[in-house]
């Protein structure tokens, strides 16, 4: 039986990884494109050059860096990374009070100190250019459809893991690559609207660390990145076991 402290850190490590790798992309894409026309106002440097290829890329970031943390960490915590995904698991009574509590601990430390690391790759520049990552209401776009966006992206992520890891019926071996693709496509797809945080962890860790150095203010607005990913990855947990769950 794992320990909890195995699985603490596990999950810490696990998304320590994501911020560290994801928000990447995100931050040197905008760094890249410091200063460079834009092909339309409907961008904040991502996406300069017009079309989805910068979404891409971080989207295909995030998948392949979680898709590893899933392989890596998954045998010892099921590798959630993200308290979205906890709360709702522990929701439906998947995961033990005691072990959610301890995951969403560690899921916020390892965000932050992903966001830090991060900083000290950058420099200063990776917060007040590239804000580290952080999601946000993107150019054109009210806070409802920033909130739409984080929920139904979330409710996607959320139905991938059900789908990928959490059925008994899935695929052997798969989940890694399942659920990093998932996410790629729902970045690529949905990334110019929030910046597709679905994730209140991994959000937080970048604004947070902003708000530090001097990057942009995103607490007026965190409580979207809060609260449409817990909503949305419990919708998606009370669909499955409405419609695909077997008796």
């Amino acid at each position: 039986m794992v320990s909890l402290t195995k699985k603490f850190f596990a999950e810490l490590i696990g998304i320590w990884m994501l911020v560290t790798v994801g928000t990447s992309s995100a931050a040197v894409t905008l760094m890249l494109a410091d200063g460079e026309k834009k092909a339309s106002a409907f961008n904040i440097g991502i996406g300069a050059l017009g079309g989805l290829g910068d979404w891409l890329a971080i989207g295909m970031c995030f998948g392949i860096v979680i898709a590893t943390a899933i392989y890596l960490f998954g045998p010892v915590s099921g590798c959630h990374i993200n308290p979205s995904v906890t709360i709702a698991l522990w929701i439906t009574k998947r995961i033990p009070t005691k072990d959610a509590i301890v995951y969403i601990i560690a899921q916020f430390i390892g965000a932050t100190l992903g966001s830090f690391t991060l900083l000290g790759l950058l420099g200063s520049k990776g917060a007040t250019v590239g804000g580290l990552g952080a999601p946000g209401v993107f150019p054109g776009m009210s806070l409802s459809q920033v909130f739409f966006a984080e929920l139904v992206g979330t409710f996607l992520l959320m139905s991938g893991i059900m789908a990928y890891a959490v059925d008994k019926r899935a695929p052997k071996g798969l989940g890694g690559l399942g659920i990093g693709l998932n996410i790629a496509l729902i970045i690529t797809a949905f990334g110019n609207i929030s910046g597709q945080g679905i994730n209140p962890a991994r959000s937080f860790g970048p604004i947070l660390v902003d708000s530090l150095v001097g990057g942009p203010n995103g607490w007026p607005v965190y409580w979207i990145f809060l609260v449409a990913p817990i909503i949305g990855a419990i919708l998606a947990v009370l669909v499955y076991d409405a419609v695909v769950k077997e008796d």
